[in-house]
């Protein structure tokens, strides 16, 4: 009888690990800002502009946080045009003055530091929403070298003509509004470092950012 009651209790154990009830899960939802629109629309042209859809809410384990929040961001721009670079990872995601990083012209990227290895599930972007705009060649890239040059795993391209040197991508760019782009990983991967680049937008030539979130664990 003791035999038979362990059996069960191990085969109960098996079917649950295979039902993914074994580690209990969450809703991953983004906490969004308050919608701030100012200014004259400016059309958006892009070849590659995907509708607007919401966001997805995935399902990832209940210890997975925002692990990018107060992390140490460095940039290809070493003097901003305006903000300082701690901004992308403050947790404010308002778009008005005061809240976004606005670099130079052309490619630029920033680098968040999550301080060691890092299982990432998913990466929300804010850059600039007072205003609809869409913003060129998005390319966020992973690795544990923090120069980039080793072990670099590529999780989103919208450089769809590989304008950027970068790599052609076949993600779309998407309209900017408060709600952000939260961009789920097909399976978890591991990295100590995030860069994200952009390469102006359909407003003008600069580059913005209002926060990074990394969800990971």
């Amino acid at each position: 009888m003791l035999n038979m009651k362990k059996t069960i209790i191990a085969l109960t154990i098996l079917a649950l690990a295979s039902t993914g009830f074994a580690q209990a899960t969450k809703k991953l939802e983004l906490v969004v800002p308050t919608q701030q629109m100012v200014g004259t629309p400016v059309p958006i042209k892009l070849d590659n502009l995907e509708a607007k859809t919401p966001n997805p809410k995935p399902d990832v384990p209940v210890d997975v946080e925002n692990v990018a929040k107060n992390k140490n961001v460095t940039s290809s721009d070493d003097f901003p045009l305006i903000g300082e670079l701690s901004l992308i990872t403050d947790g404010d995601k308002a778009g008005a003055e005061g809240c976004f990083v606005e670099l130079m012209n052309g490619l630029q990227w920033v680098q968040i530091d999550l301080e060691k290895e890092t299982e990432i599930f998913a990466i929300a972007l804010w850059m600039f929403h007072s205003q609809e705009r869409a913003y060129k060649d998005v390319i966020i890239q992973i690795s544990n070298d923090e120069d980039f040059k080793t072990g670099v795993q590529t999780i989103f391209n919208s450089d769809h003509d590989n304008s950027s040197g970068l790599g052609k991508g076949t993600d779309k760019a998407w309209v900017q509004t408060n709600e952000g782009k939260l961009i789920v990983l097909p399976s978890p991967l591991k990295a100590k470092y995030v860069r994200v680049f952009s390469n102006g937008n359909t407003t003008n030539d600069t580059n913005h950012f209002i926060e990074i979130e990394v969800y990971g664990r």
